[in-house]
């Protein structure tokens, strides 16, 4: 795994923020810790969701350009039709609580990254190009700021992809848009409780057998699992059909909007 130093210029002023540091760190520096490392738990199936791509409002001050260890940037500012390849790492305990770039506060288990050029916010595909696993990222923070790296995950979204243990992966990214995301996509809702652990398992066990993905949403004190997104219509019906034959009589369809 590799250590972070993260800067942002913001007008004249140089700001120490949360990215790829150096060996140079001293205790002295705003962090708590002099080494980054890893969270003394794994996440949970809940935190594993992919971000939720919703609309945003880009960050101004977040979109000028800015220098870091004698290198400019230039943010884009609008990421539609975005695509990449290149080196993943992530970042974990050192900065947890700590602020990002365009203000939100860095959680290693939530499904957010850093990048030295996308808007903030925007949201990317991040695909392991070593197993194809993938997941949606909120990218909300700037860096990583080392020429072989593209992208800077949190602990989280590294465990999805499965190179939490290696500290990078080489990666697909693609930017995901409003207009990319949710058209035409269908959800079922398979079941709902109060106990997340058991939603956790079901969950785990549809993954398995009907190769799509999960998505539990909690409203008050109740947990309801999803099964989706399902691009189409038909495959939807057929698999909903199949819901119903096994056990699963209360499960209907969801559309997005």
């Amino acid at each position: 795994m590799q250590f972070y130093t993260r800067f942002f210029t913001i007008s004249f002023v140089l700001i120490l923020l949360s990215a790829c540091s150096s060996s140079n760190n001293t205790p002295s520096s705003r962090y708590s810790m002099r080494h980054d490392a890893a969270p003394l738990r794994v996440p949970t199936t809940l935190e594993m969701q992919d971000a939720v791509v919703v609309k945003v409002t880009k960050s101004a001050s977040a979109s000028r350009p800015y220098t870091v260890l004698g290198k400019s940037y230039t943010p884009m500012l609008d990421e539609t039709g975005y695509a990449e390849e290149g080196i993943a790492s992530w970042y974990g305990r050192k900065f947890h609580g700590y602020h990002t770039s365009n203000g939100e506060i860095y959680d290693m288990f939530a499904m957010t990254a850093a990048h030295k050029t996308l808007p903030l916010p925007s949201f990317v595909k991040v695909t392991n190009t070593s197993n194809n696993k993938s997941v949606i990222v909120r990218v909300n923070d700037r860096g990583p700021f080392h020429e072989d790296r593209v992208i800077d995950l949190s602990y989280a979204a590294a465990y999805k992809l499965g190179y939490y243990t290696h500290g990078t992966a080489k990666v697909k990214l693609e930017a995901v848009t409003l207009d990319n995301s949710t058209a035409h996509l269908t959800y079922i809702q398979v079941a709902a409780g109060s106990t997340l652990a058991n939603i956790e398992a079901l969950a785990s066990r549809l993954r398995l057998d009907y190769k799509l993905p999960t998505n539990i949403v909690q409203k008050d004190d109740i947990f309801r699992l999803h099964l989706g997104p399902i691009k189409d219509a038909q495959h939807a019906q057929q698999v909903l059909t199949q819901l119903k034959q096994n056990q699963f009589k209360n499960a209907f369809l969801l559309y997005t909007q």
